[in-house]
């Protein structure tokens, strides 16, 4: 089970942050990104919502958590769709990428960030910039897998 204990180390020696990534998509298969508000590491930078998974909880769990402090959603279901990892020079994260097909409620940004739906012909160059640099392979990934689920 995923969790942020900091037990396990990167190859480079650093903690490993468990973090859910959620991916909210449409019928029309266009997608949410949010962008990271001011006092946050790479503010103003485009991601999928999502954060933190607690030492106690499952990857569904701090999804559900997740989802529901920062786009006020609550997940009907989700599936584990990729796990990347990405070394920054504040953390290094494995990132958990869900696929979130069905919720309940409008999102909307708790924390005063700023939320665009990309439509699907979209999803490999989104005209919001800057683009978080983990958030790059994900979409070029959604993008195939979109394609190929039509």
């Amino acid at each position: 089970m995923p969790s942020s204990s900091y037990s396990e180390k990167s190859t480079s020696g650093r903690p490993i942050v468990e973090v859910a990534v959620g991916v909210l998509i449409k019928p029309d298969q266009s997608i949410l990104l949010g962008q990271r508000p001011e006092g946050k590491p790479y503010a103003g930078y485009w991601e999928f919502p999502g954060g933190k998974i607690e030492a106690d909880e499952t990857l569904l769990q701090a999804l559900q958590r997740e989802l529901q402090e920062e786009i006020d959603v609550s997940i009907n279901d989700a599936s584990e769709f990729l796990v990347i990892e990405h070394d920054y020079p504040h953390a290094y994260v494995r990132l958990h990428i869900c696929l979130v097909t069905s919720w309940v409620g409008e999102p909307k940004g708790i924390e005063n960030q700023a939320l665009a739906w990309v439509l699907k012909n979209e999803i490999t160059k989104p005209k919001l910039e800057p683009i978080l640099p983990a958030t790059l392979p994900i979409l070029e990934k959604l993008s195939a897998f979109l394609e190929v689920a039509k």
